[in-house]
C-alpha cells in the first residue's frame, strides 16, 4: 500500500471518528432537551389536574381535552430521552430511564381508560345542556302563556297596555294609541305573541343543535387523540425493552 493510500485511509478514519464524536454529542444534547420537555410537561400536568373536581363531568371532559392537547410534548420528550439506547449514558440515567419506561406504559393504559370515561361524560354533558335549554324554554313559555291568558281576558285599552308591560321593551314596537279598535290591538298582540313563541322554539332548537354539534366534535377529537396517545405511549414502552434485560 502506497503512502498516498495510507494518507487517504487515515483521513477517512479521522473523519469517521470526528463524525462519531459529533453524533454522540448531538445525542447527548437532544437527551437534555427531552428531559426539559418532560419537566415542562409535569408543570402542565399539575396545572391541569389541580384543583380536582372528580365526578364533575364537565371538569373531567375538559381535563381529558387538556391532556390530549398537551400530549405531543411528553411524547417528543420521551423519544429524545430514549434516543441512542444505552450508549453514552451517565450512571444515574439508567434507573431514571427504567422509571420513565414503565411510566410510559402507565400513561398509555390511563389514556386508553379515559376513552370510555370521555364517552360517558359526553352523554352526561349533552343531557345537562338539554336540561338547561329545556328549563329556559319552559320559563319563556310560561311567560308567553301568562300573556296569552291576560290577552284573552282583556276588555279595555288599559288591559292591553298592561299586557305591553309583560313584553320586553325591545320587542314592543307598537303603541296602543295607534289602534282605533280594541279588537285590532288584540289581534296584533295575538300575532306578536305567536310569532315570539315560534321564535323562542326555533332559537332553542338552534342552541340545542349548536351545543350538541360542538360537544360531539370535541368528543371525537379528544377521544381519538386519547386512543392515539395511549398506543404511542405503549409503543414507547415496548421500544425500550433494552432497559428490562
Amino acid at each position: 500500500m502506497t503512502e498516498k493510500s495510507n494518507s487517504k485511509l487515515t483521513q477517512k478514519v479521522d473523519n469517521l471518528q470526528e463524525f462519531s464524536i459529533r453524533f454522540l454529542q448531538s445525542i447527548s444534547f437532544s437527551r437534555w432537551i427531552g428531559y426539559g420537555f418532560l419537566l415542562l410537561s409535569s408543570f402542565d400536568l399539575v396545572e391541569t389536574l389541580l384543583p380536582l373536581y372528580l365526578m364533575n363531568p364537565l371538569w373531567e371532559f375538559n381535563t381529558l381535552g387538556n391532556l390530549v392537547e398537551h400530549v405531543p410534548v411528553p411524547l417528543i420528550g420521551l423519544v429524545l430521552v430514549f434516543h441512542g439506547n444505552e450508549y453514552w449514558r451517565y450512571r444515574w440515567e439508567i434507573p431514571v430511564l427504567k422509571f420513565l419506561s414503565w411510566f410510559a406504559l402507565l400513561l398509555g393504559i390511563l389514556f386508553l381508560l379515559l376513552i370510555p370515561l370521555g364517552i360517558v361524560n359526553t352523554i352526561r354533558i349533552d343531557r345537562q345542556n338539554a336540561t338547561q335549554i329545556n328549563y329556559q324554554v319552559k320559563e319563556q313559555m310560561s311567560q308567553i302563556q301568562q300573556i296569552k291568558d291576560t290577552l284573552a281576558r282583556a276588555e279595555t285599552k288599559a288591559d292591553i297596555e298592561a299586557i305591553g308591560t309583560l313584553i320586553d321593551t325591545q320587542e314592543r314596537l307598537f303603541d296602543i294609541k295607534d289602534f282605533r279598535k280594541l279588537e285590532q290591538a288584540k289581534t296584533w298582540l295575538s300575532n306578536f305573541v305567536a310569532s315570539f313563541e315560534k321564535k323562542t322554539i326555533m332559537q332553542a332548537e338552534a342552541a340545542r343543535y349548536s351545543r350538541r354539534l360542538g360537544l360531539l366534535k370535541r368528543s371525537i377529537k379528544w377521544n381519538l387523540g386519547a386512543l392515539v396517545a395511549g398506543v404511542l405511549f405503549i409503543y414507547i414502552w415496548r421500544g425500550t425493552g433494552w432497559l428490562r434485560f
